[in-house]
């Protein structure tokens, strides 16, 4: 594997990294969200997974764009906005 210089494929990766995330936490992530204590639950896996990104992405991509935190928002917790918590 390269390091990808694609900034279609960079945000792509960092969404399927954190879909991965969400995928294999499911309970950390629902437990998080009621307790507005994601972040923190996750801290372990969302650093592995920004790791992970960073390898496979261009640091100039990785510098000037802030697609891994994106995702975080988009893959992680918007669709959590159906689990009941104080932070909605």
């Amino acid at each position: 594997m390269g390091v990808v210089k694609d900034p279609d494929v960079a945000r792509r990766i960092a969404r399927a990294v954190v879909s991965d995330i969400a995928l294999y936490n499911t309970k950390k992530v629902e437990e998080g969200v009621r307790n507005d204590t994601l972040f923190d639950l996750l801290k372990e896996e969302i650093e592995e997974g920004r790791r992970y990104y960073l390898s496979r992405v261009d640091p100039e991509i990785a510098e000037s764009t802030n697609y891994f935190n994106q995702a975080l928002v988009d893959v992680l917790l918007k669709p959590t906005g159906r689990i009941p918590s104080k932070i909605w």
